[in-house]
């Protein structure tokens, strides 16, 4: 009984070991993480992304390096860029923060930042161009790939007559009800407000479900900005003290077809650089939605910029998908290369 009791004492003693042990690195992991929060590690950045010291020590002015990201979803094209340019981190996210990465797109036709109080109003900027075969085919559009719509959005289309009226109001109007609406309901609910993608035939594309993939799997958040990290994840939840937050309309041309996006922007400054973090979390057409996160630290006599961009389409799925994946990869690095370039020269 006397050797049972020292047993059982024994365990006891241990146990409480070890739960010392686990509050002290939760301890020690909870100072870390508050630390991160402000200071991303240059060297740690390069390991994570698998860049070699040597290949960045040789880098040259507006010259670029690309580097692997994983992929964790069928639908997910990722890829990630860095660049060393000759202005200061500082100077680098205040351009962002003033005029959004969309100004340096030459696809890009309109951007315009949407107000927190935002009415439908705002959503009118954005017109289909008189006798245009995109309003016409909207008016008429059915679910399928043509057009990013939910169930409920194709339902609203289908009740309205577009004949003997021109379509290009009559479908600037429709759509701009549609992204206000879109728009509230992120706002309200974030990822879980996002409504998915009728494709017809039963089959639908998740963009809330994309992107929830994306933000876990964002390694640069988990990793150096904690808090962020976990706002951007569980979205309305309250940002970080010092985070800037934007939300953006903005219309480009994709695959020779005006595409509208709807942008949540975050950037978090410090002394010693900053992150971008974007989410397009409503697209027009072409592919379902986005993620890039960019992070500025000082280099040498300016800035080393890490891009990565995490893009999600139905078109590299099913039959080919082996061929058709590795070709939009390299397709998105190319944007990717000459987005950055055009950064440089903005700001020289």
């Amino acid at each position: 009984m006397f050797r049972l009791s020292r047993i059982i004492s024994g365990i006891l003693w241990l146990k409480h070991l070890l739960w010392r042990k686990t509050i002290y690195i939760l301890f020690l992991s909870s100072a870390f993480s508050a630390h991160a929060e402000n200071a991303p590690d240059l060297q740690g950045l390069i390991q994570q992304f698998g860049i070699q010291n040597q290949n960045l020590a040789s880098l040259e002015q507006d010259r670029t390096l690309f580097f692997n990201v994983a992929e964790n979803h069928e639908k997910e094209l990722a890829a990630g860029v860095v660049i060393y340019i000759t202005a200061a981190p500082n100077k680098i996210i205040e351009f962002i923060r003033n005029n959004g990465m969309a100004s340096i797109e030459t696809e890009v036709t309109l951007q315009d930042f949407i107000p927190s109080h935002a009415t439908m109003d705002t959503f009118k900027k954005l017109n289909f161009e008189n006798g245009s075969r995109e309003a016409a085919n909207f008016l008429v559009a059915k679910p399928g790939n043509q057009f990013n719509l939910s169930g409920q959005e194709f339902q609203t289309l289908q009740s309205i007559d577009p004949t003997n009226v021109n379509p290009a109001p009559l479908a600037s109007q429709t759509y701009g009800k549609i992204l206000w609406k879109r728009w509230l309901d992120y706002r309200k609910k974030g990822l879980q407000g996002i409504a998915t993608y009728d494709r017809g035939a039963g089959k639908t594309a998740d963009p809330a479900r994309e992107l929830q993939v994306a933000a876990i799997n964002n390694t640069i958040l988990s990793n150096y900005y904690p808090k962020l990290f976990h706002s951007w994840l569980n979205y309305p939840t309250p940002l970080p003290a010092g985070a800037d937050e934007r939300f953006l309309l903005i219309n480009r041309q994709v695959e020779g077809r005006p595409t509208v996006d709807l942008v949540h922007r975050i950037i978090l400054a410090a002394d010693n650089g900053g992150i971008v973090l974007s989410r397009q979390f409503y697209v027009g057409h072409s592919y379902n939605s986005n993620q890039l996160t960019i992070i500025c630290l000082p280099f040498r006599d300016g800035s080393i910029v890490f891009y990565v961009n995490q893009t999600f389409t139905d078109q590299i799925t099913g039959f080919g998908s082996s061929i058709r994946r590795p070709i939009g990869r390299e397709q998105m690095r190319r944007r990717m290369d000459a987005h950055l370039k055009q950064l440089s020269n903005a700001l020289k």
